[in-house]
C-alpha cells in the first residue's frame, strides 16, 4: 500500500504542473489585471511602472516559471488588490469552507444512504417511487433558485433564519449563531448531492441483491435484515465510497455559488471577488488548492476501496 500511495503522489505532481500551466495561460489570455486600474486619475506611466514591478511585462513562460519557483519556496504571491499574502488569505477563508463542506457532506449521506437502501429493498413500491421522485427533484433543481426560495420563505416570510453571513453583526458568534447561519447553505448543497447519491446507492444495492450468494442465503432461511446488513451492504460499500469521492470536487465547486448567494466568508466568496477584480495570484492559489483537493480525494477513495473490500490489493 505504501508503494502504491507513493506512486500515486509521484503521478499527481506532473498533473498538478499541467493544471497550473493551463490555468496560467488562460488567465494571461484574459488580459492584464492592471487594466482594471486605467482611468483619468492614473497615468499610463504609473501603470507601466506597476506592471514592471509585478513582472507583468515579461513573456508568459517567464512569468509562469517565476510563479512556480516562488511556489516551491512556499510563497504563493501577493494579492494585486489587497497586497496580502495569498497563502494567508486562503488560510483565513479555508476554515469556513471546510466547515460548510463537511457538514453538507455528512447531511447528504445521512439522507442518501438510508433512502437509497430503503428504495432498493422495497423496489417498485410506493415508497420506492416516492424516494426516486424526490431524488430527481433534488438533483434537478438549480442551487441558486433553491437558495432564493429558502431566503424568501425562512427569512422574508417567516423570519426564522438569517439571510447571509456566518455570524450576526455585533454578536460574539457562538456555535448556535453559526449553526443558524449554516442551515440554508447546508440544505442547498446537501439536497443536490443527496438527490444524485440516492440513485447511485439504489442501483448499487439492487445489483448486489441480485447476486447468487444472497439468493442462497435467503433460501437457507436467513432473515432479510440479516442478509441486507451483513452481506449486501458490505459489498455495496465500494460504489458508495466512489460516490463519496466524486462529491468532494462537486462540493468544492458548488460552494462557490452558494457562498456568494449567502455571503458565507469562505473560499467561494473570495474566489468570486478575485475573478471580478482579475486578482490572478489569488485565482492561481485557489486553482492549485482545488486541483490538490481533487487529486487527494481520488487517492483517498482508492485507499478506502482496500479498506471496505479486502479482496482489492494494490501493488
Amino acid at each position: 500500500m505504501g508503494k502504491y500511495i507513493l506512486k500515486r503522489i509521484l503521478i499527481a505532481i506532473p498533473a498538478l504542473i499541467g493544471i497550473t500551466i493551463i490555468d496560467y495561460a488562460i488567465m494571461c489570455m484574459a488580459g492584464n489585471p492592471l487594466e482594471m486600474l486605467q482611468g483619468a486619475r492614473i497615468s499610463q506611466a504609473a501603470i507601466e511602472a506597476q506592471k514592471a514591478a509585478l513582472g507583468l511585462d515579461q513573456p508568459f513562460y517567464i512569468q509562469y516559471f517565476v510563479w512556480l519557483s516562488n511556489l516551491l519556496q512556499g510563497n504563493m504571491g501577493y494579492s494585486v488588490k489587497t497586497y496580502q499574502s495569498v497563502s494567508a488569505m486562503i488560510g483565513s477563508h479555508l476554515g469556513p469552507t471546510l466547515l460548510l463542506m463537511g457538514v453538507s457532506l455528512i447531511v447528504s449521506l445521512l439522507m442518501a444512504v438510508p433512502a437509497g437502501i430503503y428504495s432498493a429493498i422495497h423496489q417498485y413500491s410506493k415508497g420506492d417511487y416516492t424516494v426516486v421522485t424526490l431524488s430527481f427533484f433534488g438533483s434537478s433543481i438549480p442551487g441558486f433558485f433553491l437558495s432564493l426560495l429558502l431566503v424568501y420563505l425562512f427569512t422574508v416570510k417567516l423570519g426564522w433564519l438569517p439571510s447571509g453571513g456566518m455570524t450576526t453583526l455585533g454578536s460574539s458568534g457562538g456555535a448556535a449563531d453559526i449553526a443558524a447561519h449554516m442551515v440554508m447553505p447546508v440544505i442547498v448543497l446537501s439536497v443536490s448531492m443527496a438527490g444524485t447519491n440516492i440513485r447511485y446507492i439504489r442501483s448499487a444495492v439492487l445489483e448486489i441483491l441480485q447476486q447468487d450468494y444472497l439468493r442462497t442465503a435467503r433460501a437457507k432461511g436467513l432473515g432479510r435484515r440479516r442478509v441486507v446488513n451483513q452481506h449486501a451492504l458490505r459489498n455495496a460499500m465500494v460504489p458508495i465510497v466512489t460516490v463519496i469521492g466524486m462529491e468532494i470536487p462537486v462540493l468544492f465547486g458548488g460552494a462557490v455559488i452558494v457562498e456568494q448567494l449567502f455571503s458565507w466568508p469562505g473560499l467561494g466568496l473570495m474566489t468570486m471577488s478575485a475573478i471580478m477584480s482579475r486578482d490572478y495570484p489569488v485565482i492561481m492559489g485557489v486553482c492549485l488548492l482545488s486541483a490538490v483537493v481533487v487529486l487527494a480525494g481520488n487517492l483517498i477513495t482508492d485507499i478506502l476501496y482496500a479498506v471496505v473490500n479486502p479482496t482489492i490489493q494494490y501493488q
